[in-house]
């Protein structure tokens, strides 16, 4: 019998300054095969999407992405919980959560 592993990528997610106000940076690390499908999408503690985060400057490596608070309309969220959550390939594969504070 053979030990097989299974190895999970460690995308480095996170944030900071973390509680925030008024902005906030995302940061990953991202393999190069997986650059072109890649999602950053905050929600609020309803999990309803409040806005997604795009850079047309993804490469792979560390990454960051900087949110400024706003919805996807440009209005400001109210202070509170948010997940921001990784996706690659249309499935999440990180979740982490920061704090607003106004």
């Amino acid at each position: 019998v053979q030990d097989e592993q299974l190895v999970l990528p460690n995308y480095k997610l996170n944030n900071y300054p973390n509680p925030f106000n008024p902005t906030t940076t995302i940061s990953f690390s991202l393999t190069s095969e997986i650059t072109d499908s890649m999602e950053l999408v905050i929600y609020n503690i309803k999990g309803q999407e409040m806005k997604q985060l795009n850079s047309n400057q993804i490469s792979a490596g560390q990454n960051s992405i900087i949110w400024n608070g706003t919805d996807k309309y440009g209005h400001p969220v109210s202070s509170g919980v948010y997940y921001y959550s990784l996706k690659l390939n249309g499935k999440t594969v990180a979740t982490k959560k920061c704090l607003l504070l106004k």
